[in-house]
């Protein structure tokens, strides 16, 4: 899924924690084998291929996260779109050229975006992709997805403290022995540059963070976001970062693709309208640095720092 995968996890069974943790990053793995759309073999590239055709069948994990990329798309005004990959694959060649995608190209990707285009069938487990050079990426929930599964196959292993991050996706199970929560730190707009002004304290949760940080372009003095709004088939331009808790992976990283698209007004009041979700958006603006939270931010409990183990 073009990320690296961490776990930490606590246990006083050496064999059974590194039991465990194979386990876990063999359920990782497999989902890469399923979602990744930097990979031409996975499930993913395999049903893009296959766009224009008749419906294919696929396995139970990708019918899965298509279906909640659909609840989110109706949710979040078609911002997340598993289809975006043709408009997505021309702005990540232009981050690696340095230039602007040709809007001719644009143009023509643009029509193959949107989830209108994309028929799922339950019952059979297909998945109809009705245009032809359709393609997919679900990296707007997918290592989400993905780190969720690891700690959910680390607690039916017996391992019930643990911690998976992929990337800026982290699911927690129970505390380590000696905290009453995991202390994750909320990045800045310069993470390699400032360290975390707030530290939560998590148990059995997620969070997730997006912004422009690490994955961005600067063509002709502008700066453009890896993240790209499929309303428009543009990068988004807002300086900002987003992060969100929720009680899952999947959940947590649907909410901050969304909300760092939707921008901090309708984007918290996306959080807050999810059970048990809270966030927090930075933002810059002409006076400086601003920072909205969801109603819910405030009751998730702090942490002071601490060292990793």
């Amino acid at each position: 899924m073009g990320s690296s995968f961490k776990i930490l996890l606590y246990s006083t069974d050496e064999t059974a924690a590194r039991r465990a943790s194979r386990a876990a990053f063999d359920r990782i793995a497999r989902l890469d084998a399923v979602l990744s759309d930097y990979d031409v073999d996975s499930e993913l590239s395999r049903l893009s291929a296959a766009s224009g055709g008749p419906p294919v069948a696929v396995g139970p994990e990708l019918f899965d996260v298509l279906e909640r990329s659909r609840y989110w798309y109706d949710r979040t005004e078609g911002r997340l779109d598993p289809t975006i990959a043709p408009v997505g694959r021309l702005w990540r060649r232009a981050r690696r050229e340095r230039k602007l995608p040709e809007p001719d190209k644009l143009a023509e990707a643009l029509p193959l975006v949107g989830m209108d285009k994309l028929v799922l069938d339950p019952a059979a487990r297909t998945v109809r992709l009705t245009k032809s050079g359709m393609k997919l990426d679900v990296g707007g929930i997918a290592k989400g997805y993905a780190s969720q599964a690891a700690i959910d196959v680390l607690r039916a292993q017996g391992i019930d403290r643990a911690l998976v991050a992929g990337a800026g996706d982290i699911a927690v199970s129970g505390p380590p022995p000696d905290a009453p929560g995991w202390t994750i730190g909320v990045a800045t707009l310069e993470p390699s540059k400032t360290e975390p002004e707030i530290y939560l304290s998590l148990k059995a949760q997620a969070v997730s963070t997006s912004g422009d940080a690490e994955r961005f372009v600067v063509i002709d003095g502008r700066r453009y976001s890896h993240i790209i709004d499929p309303k428009t088939g543009r990068a988004i331009e807002d300086r900002a970062s987003v992060t969100v808790v929720a009680p899952d992976g999947a959940t947590a990283d649907a909410l901050e693709t969304t909300a760092y698209m939707l921008g901090p007004e309708k984007g918290l009041a996306l959080i807050d309208s999810v059970p048990g979700a809270a966030g927090v958006f930075t933002r810059e603006t002409p006076e400086g640095l601003r920072r909205y939270e969801s109603s819910r931010f405030k009751d998730v409990p702090r942490a002071r720092p601490r060292p990793a183990p």
